[in-house]
């Protein structure tokens, strides 16, 4: 289990303030003390890469408290209402380690775990937007983003009720990789015709939610990569005289 934080006077927070409760207790509420101490130490922290590279350090000592309680939900068929699980997950997207953040987002959306209301939203609403941001600051420096990662969020948050413009997100995310996928490929070939329909389903999607998503462009030029080339044809006429 993670080790307790620890106060001046070295003692961790649930030892120095009190020995009751059993164990498992006095473990929660020291992890609890823990987060509260972090998230004050975050918030200090002004510049947005430093915030991530403080969360990056700050992970490893929530990673054992957390996995417990992913196997106590798997073995008990239940989800703990509490803020560490659905803060670390929020954390993980930040450091953009988005296999373990979607290990703990399929907790929490199987088993309805709220999030602290600190986020003021819901949590799918938090991953599908999150991740969708994370994908289109990727995509707009040129760089890739897992497609996988998309789908698999996609997948997860299908059922759930969110804004319109969060999905539109999620979808333009999708289509944009998908989208480069295509670029990559010989447009001669049969298999830019399957890559790029594929892209222009969720892009269209994505129009149909928020007109204002911003992927006319690209919709635009997969459909004239599709369209069949144009027959030149000579115009009919009388030749001129000799």
């Amino acid at each position: 289990m993670a080790s307790a934080p620890v106060t001046e006077s070295g003692l961790s927070p649930a030892a120095s303030s009190s020995d009751a409760g059993t164990p498992a207790e006095r473990a929660a509420a020291s992890i609890a003390m823990r987060l509260q101490h972090d998230l004050r130490r975050l918030k200090e922290i002004h510049s947005i890469q430093r915030k991530i590279e403080t969360k990056r350090e700050l992970l490893p000592a929530y990673a054992d408290w957390v996995a417990g309680l992913l196997e106590g939900g798997r073995n008990a068929g239940i989800g703990v209402a509490e803020d560490v699980l659905p803060t670390i997950m929020v954390w993980l997207i930040d450091t953009g380690d988005y296999a373990r953040a979607l290990e703990l987002a399929d907790h929490v959306v199987a088993y309805n775990v709220p999030l602290p209301s600190r986020y003021e939203r819901s949590a799918p609403a938090l991953i599908v937007e999150e991740i969708a941001d994370a994908a289109i600051r990727a995509q707009t420096a040129k760089q890739p983003f897992p497609l996988d990662v998309l789908e698999h969020v996609e997948e997860l948050t299908a059922d759930a009720d969110m804004h319109d413009q969060v999905r539109a997100k999620l979808h333009k995310a999708i289509g944009t990789e998908l989208a480069r996928a295509a670029d990559a490929m010989d447009p001669t070939k049969p298999e830019f015709a399957d890559v790029a329909h594929r892209a222009l389903a969720p892009l269209r999607r994505a129009v149909a939610l928020h007109d204002r998503v911003g992927v006319a462009g690209q919709i635009k030029r997969l459909e004239r990569a599709l369209a069949p080339p144009k027959l030149t044809t000579k115009s009919a006429g009388t030749s001129p005289a000799k």
